[in-house]
């Protein structure tokens, strides 16, 4: 992704995504690429998720000991 993109702000593009799919607004031609960029979404979204949850998990692990 080319620029910098928050979890909320890729959140937000997926709902539309989905949106769109259930609501039959996307084109076939268009279809393809809407689920490319709904799966890059997903991955970064997962991806966020994992890292923060890392991060508190070594903030709390880190304030235990203190």
């Amino acid at each position: 992704m080319s620029k910098k993109l928050s979890y909320s702000a890729a959140l937000e593009e997926l709902e539309i995504i989905i949106q769109e799919i259930e609501d039959e607004k996307i084109s076939i031609d268009d279809l393809s690429l809407k689920v490319k960029r709904a799966s890059t979404l997903l991955s970064f979204c997962k991806d966020k998720l994992r890292t923060t949850e890392n991060d508190i998990n070594t903030i709390l692990g880190e304030s235990e000991v203190e």
